[in-house]
């Protein structure tokens, strides 16, 4: 029997040995190729091992449940968990993502298992529409919480930047830096901890170390490596596009 290879990616270590466990029971020959905590290791994990499986939580540090599946529509099939009834939306009857509701049940599993080897038959099929419309369900309540103004220190001064006139965030050393079309500062929160509080239908993580303001991106260019860089409007700087982020810009 051809060997099936697969993501996992859960911040809990005591769900994701649950999900292991029951994984080497019902499915004896997958193997798991990644084991995940956070959402950006899992976008690293997807690049590096391409699993043709995934196991997705919703809500994880960094980046989220759905922004994983999007970096794996059309090159993995895709299995959310979740403890949420509420997340368990239509979306999800669309047939071309399972979920499973945590505590998972064996019975579960071994359905959203059948389901999954049914479709290897096929390509992968891209779900960028049905993220599009969960994602959309999910949007208000995430920009309800999202922060809306960013205190930086310039110099001795400190200064208050509407989260708008933000370019783009980027880690340096135990600070992250703040850049705005009229200059920079700095901020001692971590671009990790900066992550949980940004809007993500508004900011994208574009490398480990950046985080850009859609809105601001002015143009993306490709060089000769297939490497892509972007710049924002009122920055000359360019900004790297890390491999495991180029899903971002497939349409290019």
């Amino acid at each position: 029997m051809t060997e099936t290879t697969a993501l996992i990616a859960e911040d809990e270590a005591p769900q994701r040995q649950e999900l292991r466990a029951l994984l080497a029971e019902a499915w004896p020959d997958l193997r798991i190729v990644a084991e995940c905590e956070d959402g950006l290791e899992a976008v690293e994990a997807l690049h590096e091992h391409r699993p043709q499986v995934v196991f997705l939580d919703i809500r994880m540090p960094g980046l989220s449940g759905l922004e994983v599946a999007k970096a794996a529509s059309g090159r993995a099939q895709i299995i959310f968990t979740t403890a949420y009834d509420e997340y368990a939306l239509q979306a999800f009857e669309h047939g071309a993502i399972d979920y499973l509701l945590k505590p998972i049940k064996r019975d579960r599993l071994e359905l959203a298992i059948t389901r999954v080897r049914e479709r290897q038959r096929q390509t992968p099929p891209d779900v960028t529409a049905v993220l599009a419309a969960l994602e959309q369900k999910l949007a208000r309540r995430s920009s309800a919480n999202a922060i809306q103004w960013i205190t930086a220190s310039v110099g001795n001064a400190t200064k208050m930047f509407a989260i708008g006139e933000v370019l783009f965030f980027q880690a340096q050393d135990k600070y992250t830096r703040v850049v705005t079309a009229k200059g920079e500062a700095v901020i001692r929160t971590s671009l990790r901890e900066l992550i949980e509080r940004l809007d993500a239908n508004l900011f994208w993580q574009v490398h480990r170390s950046t985080v850009v303001q859609v809105s601001a991106i002015e143009s993306v260019q490709r060089d000769e490596l297939g490497k892509l860089t972007l710049r924002t409007k009122g920055s000359n700087e360019a900004v790297p596009v890390s491999a495991a982020f180029q899903y971002r810009f497939k349409a290019m």
